[in-house]
């Protein structure tokens, strides 16, 4: 197989520069995830007090020493629902892949820590997203749960998490759970505290329910409200603590002494559940022949200037090998065979818009990988499909819904990088979340909007100035400068509500990732997709019921 010739000259000002630029934008990243770690650390001393692991204490409680863990949507809500600074952001909810006794299993640990671990809409996004990977990839669940209920200081204002919306999420969480009971795939939860109203269901729902002695608290009402509903009189160890539900009404098959013990009960019962299958690669996965080191420099850090998508192959493929696919097609579409950890994988990336001859292109070669059953890469770096009167001739919409029907339809395991623009239909078209990819992340410099912040701003002045037009009224100097002062307005927006922090903390993505860590998030996330397709699995009609 061929190997790409890198163009890149790591001695320009230019790549100086643009790794600057990429270290800047992923520091201010990790400064955002420290706050959220900040927060949770100035808890200790209630927490200890209290007799309680934080939140990340049971989570690596929880892990294989030394293993793997990727965490999704780590910066989710950042500047949403009173968050300022990242203090308060990641939803109230740690989520993400990792091992627990050998098996490959998704873990949820609800931040108590923060804002009291409470409910808002990026939390139940989180959660969702979490479930729909478990179903993608046959994976187990467990999860540390204590939280407050929904966050009700949110209420009233425009991003309020309790309209109708958010509380219909809330249910699909639930018929999720039940599905997911229902298609053979365990869920395994710790009740580390309080549980009200919809939170017990959370709890009710899993299929292995362990209790924690004088921590554990669930119902659906607690004593105030049942006083107040009923007038009955109730402590809460009385009407839902962790003995009354291990002895007496059934929820909950196994009764822990504190935290730690519950985390080791959770282990227990991952141990007893089959093993993960061992689904080698096709060869041994050697490493590419340039330093990982080098991804920093390759995007601009002016989103106008182009750069080529091979450089980012070449450095995260074994051994730099690619075999292009028709490479004298289009210049713009990038696609190609090649290895990564030794398995099988065709990408797809954007080295500028989607033309008709790339649309072919790309619908062409996933058939192929689809047939081969080849897991697809789409490396994300396009305006969007290309516009005008000869590409319309040219059956631009016919070829661009033919990629869309083949990214949409194909049985191969998907995974989408953003590593540039993404606009547009050929976000799409690039399997965005839209899609369903069994994974995407997303660079620092990614970013996703229906346009460009300029185009966007030039449609809008000739929008304005051709109705004006219409009514026969010929703008003057204030007008202009009016209209041109409106479409930087929306410029400005539009580059805002583009950029990859602001898409991230939407839950758009599931995280941002340092370019350097690209090929190992790429190797974790084909380990996930093989093992979960050679996972046993055993569905039955309705998940398991206590009875």
């Amino acid at each position: 197989m061929p190997v790409i010739e890198t163009q890149l000259d790591t001695q320009s000002e230019a790549y100086s520069r643009n790794r600057a630029f990429m270290l800047e934008y992923v520091q201010r990243i990790r400064d955002v995830e420290a706050r959220i770690q900040a927060t949770e650390e100035a808890y200790r001393p209630r927490a200890e007090k209290r007799g309680k692991l934080l939140p990340r204490e049971r989570l690596a409680a929880l892990l294989d020493p030394g293993s793997p863990f990727i965490e999704l949507s780590s910066i989710g809500g950042y500047k949403m629902y009173g968050d300022t600074d990242g203090s308060t952001a990641g939803g109230n909810l740690i989520c993400g892949i990792g091992m627990v006794s050998g098996r490959r299993t998704a873990v949820l640990v609800w931040n108590y820590a923060v804002k009291g671990g409470t409910i808002n809409a990026v939390t139940t996004r989180k959660h969702l997203r979490l479930q729909e990977i478990c179903f993608q990839n046959r994976l187990p669940t467990v999860s540390l749960s204590e939280s407050g209920g929904g966050d009700l200081a949110g209420s009233g204002t425009n991003q309020d998490p309790w309209g109708a919306a958010g509380f219909l999420d809330g249910g699909r969480v639930y018929c999720q759970q039940a599905e997911l009971s229902a298609a053979g795939l365990p869920q395994v939860i710790v009740a580390h505290g309080n549980a009200t109203a919809g939170g017990a269901y959370h709890v009710g729902l899993s299929d292995y329910i362990v209790l924690v002695r004088g921590k554990s608290q669930f119902f659906l009402a607690g004593p105030p409200l049942l006083k107040a509903a009923t007038g009955e009189v109730a402590t809460a160890e009385a009407l839902g603590g962790a003995e009354m539900h291990a002895r007496i009404s059934g929820t909950g098959e196994y009764l822990a002494e504190d935290d730690g013990d519950g985390v080791r009960v959770a282990r227990e019962i991952l141990a007893q559940l089959p093993p993960d299958p061992q689904v080698p690669g096709d060869q041994v996965g050697d490493a590419p022949l340039y330093p990982e080191e080098e991804l920093l420099g390759v995007v601009s850090a002016d989103k106008r200037v182009p750069f080529d998508i091979r450089e980012v192959i070449a450095r995260i493929v074994d051994g730099s090998r690619f075999l292009d696919f028709q490479s004298e097609i289009d210049p713009y579409m990038v696609c190609g065979h090649c290895h990564i950890f030794g398995r099988r994988v065709g990408i797809i990336g954007n080295n500028g818009p989607i033309t008709p001859a790339g649309a072919k292109k790309a619908a062409q070669f996933i058939q192929l990988c689809d047939q081969s059953q080849t897991a697809l890469l789409f490396l994300h770096n396009t305006t969007g499909f290309l516009v005008g009167v000869d590409v319309e001739e040219k059956g631009q919409v016919k070829h661009g819904s033919k990629m869309i029907q083949a990214v949409a339809n194909t049985r191969c395991p998907k995974i989408s990088i953003g590593v540039g623009n993404s606009y547009g239909a050929g976000n799409y078209a690039m399997c965005s979340r839209s899609l369903r990819p069994h994974f995407i992340f997303s660079w620092p410099t990614s970013r996703v909007a229906v346009m460009g912040g300029a185009q966007a701003r030039k449609v809008i002045e000739i929008v304005t100035t051709e109705k004006m037009a219409a009514k026969g009224i010929e703008p003057d100097a204030e007008t202009l400068k009016l209209i041109a002062a409106q479409g930087e307005t929306i410029e400005a927006g539009l580059e805002t509500i583009s950029e990859s922090m602001y898409c991230s903390a939407r839950i758009m993505d599931d995280g941002l990732i340092d370019p350097r860590d690209t090929r190992r998030v790429i190797g974790f996330c084909l380990d996930t997709i093989a093992e979960g397709r050679a996972r046993p699995q055993a569905p039955f009609g309705f998940g398991v019921q206590r009875l």
